[in-house]
Order: C-alpha cells, then sequence, then structure tokens
C-alpha cells in the first residue's frame, strides 16, 4: 500500500492490498477500496462509497458526496457502489443516493470520462462507457455495454438499452432500446437502426444482426403503431434472445421509447 505523506485517510477507511492513494488525495473513514486501485492526485472518496479492485480513480475526480437532490434529508445514509477495473477520470462526480438505502452504482469494467456525472441513484451495468461532460441526471440507468457520446444529457429515469450506443451532444428524455444507434435529430435522440458495428465487434452472429434490423425496420418503416409493430414482430421474427428482449424493452418502457 502507497499513501502519499499529503494524502488524508481517515481512521476507518479499508484500504485493501496495493492501493495507491496519491498527494493531496482524501479517503473518508467509511470508504472501503479493493486491491489493486489507485487513487490519483486530489481525488476524494467519501460517504458510504465502496470501490472494487484494480481500478483508476483520476485526480480530481470525486466520489460518495452528498447527493443534490433536493429532498435528502441530513442523516440519511445512502451509497456508492462502484465494481471492479471501472475508470474513473479527471474531475468526474458521482453522488450518493437519496434515501436511507439508495445506491448510486457503477459496474465492473465501465469507463466514465473527464466531467461526467452520475447523479442520486443512477446506475451503470457492466463495461458502459460514458464520454466526456456525460450528464446523467437521477435514477437513470445505463444497461451493460451502453455508450453515451461526450456531452449528452440523460433526462432523470430514463433507461439506455444493453448494446445501444448515443452519439454525442444528445438529448436523451425517453429511453432507448438495446442494440440500436442513435443520433440526434433537432436536439433529442432518434433511433437510426442497429449498433451494427458494435454488435460485430462484440461477436453477435450475423443472422441476430440481421434480425435486429428487421425489427428496427418494423417498428420505425413500416408505417404501423408501435402496439401493431411490436406484434408483428413477435409473430413474423424468430424469437432469439435479443428479439424477446428488445420487445419486453418497448412494453415496459416508463418514459415511451425514442
Amino acid at each position: 500500500m502507497k499513501i502519499h505523506p499529503t494524502a488524508v485517510v481517515e481512521d476507518g477507511a479499508r484500504l485493501g492490498e496495493d492501493v495507491t492513494v496519491g498527494p493531496y488525495a482524501h479517503v473518508g473513514a467509511c470508504v472501503k477500496v479493493g486491491d489493486g486501485t489507485s487513487i490519483g492526485q486530489g481525488a476524494i472518496v467519501d460517504g458510504h462509497t465502496t470501490i472494487g479492485s484494480m481500478c483508476q480513480i483520476f485526480p480530481y475526480a470525486c466520489i460518495g458526496m452528498k447527493t443534490q437532490d433536493l429532498k435528502y434529508r441530513e442523516g440519511s445514509v445512502s451509497y456508492v457502489e462502484i465494481g471492479d477495473r471501472t475508470v474513473i477520470r479527471e474531475f468526474a462526480t458521482v453522488h450518493l443516493g437519496t434515501s436511507d438505502g439508495e445506491k448510486t452504482v457503477i459496474g465492473s469494467d465501465c469507463l466514465f470520462m473527464c466531467y461526467c456525472h452520475a447523479a442520486h441513484g443512477v446506475v451503470l451495468g457492466d463495461h458502459v462507457i460514458c464520454s466526456n461532460a456525460v450528464q446523467l441526471a437521477g435514477d437513470v440507468h445505463l444497461e451493460e455495454y451502453a455508450i453515451i457520446g461526450g456531452s449528452s444529457a440523460v433526462h432523470q429515469f430514463c433507461t439506455v438499452g444493453r448494446h445501444s450506443m448515443v452519439g454525442g451532444v444528445s438529448r436523451v428524455n425517453q429511453d432507448v432500446p438495446p442494440y440500436m444507434l442513435c443520433g440526434v435529430s433537432g436536439g433529442d435522440v432518434k433511433v437510426v437502426g442497429p449498433n451494427v458495428v458494435g454488435l460485430t465487434r462484440r461477436g453477435f452472429a450475423k443472422d441476430t444482426i440481421a434480425a435486429l434490423k428487421e425489427a428496427a425496420r418494423i417498428l420505425y418503416r413500416s408505417g404501423l403503431n408501435r402496439s401493431q409493430a411490436l406484434e408483428r414482430i413477435e409473430n413474423d421474427l424468430e424469437q432469439i434472445e435479443e428479439i424477446k428482449y428488445l420487445v419486453h424493452f418497448y412494453r415496459n418502457s416508463q418514459r415511451g421509447v425514442a
């Protein structure tokens, strides 16, 4: 364990083996840090925060501070949880939950780039990438392998589906369907079609990608309303896992799907 002489590690903090804490960093009393994790110069890790193993917290990141939600009441105990091998870059902020027991969660193998913000109750699945200055409002959910382009903002309670990609400078105010690529039209995010490049890189079969292309055509270019399109997808396409989940996502959306 390497703790710089100018760093502050409060009594009660639990640091694993081979943890590095850089100059002027601050680690609070209720923090748990896994083996091999590094906390860079000037970074602050506070609150009831748990960080997994082999993570990198870059200089001046701020994790586990009190939520900005005005519903917060002093004395509430809430949490931040970060998985293994996740990277939090410079000046990113990850806030505690609002109510007792609420968690803000960033999964394993995520990349949370410079100036990104995760508000209270945000949940990131594994392998999520948020490019520079992505702003996630309270209770946003990014499913596994989602990618959000730089300077995008996601409205509270929105869900971005697994293996989707959202283009930069997007305004996400409805749910983003899984497996899809979304661009910007008039500021709001619009579905372009399946995230073919991303799906191919992750080893999805050609038949699966073709089925998702057909599903997108039915949903967005067939002239059918949403209910009719989902029924056709269920009746006409082979019900592979990805198609079933796509339909499930649309049917269970709380904010409507882009």
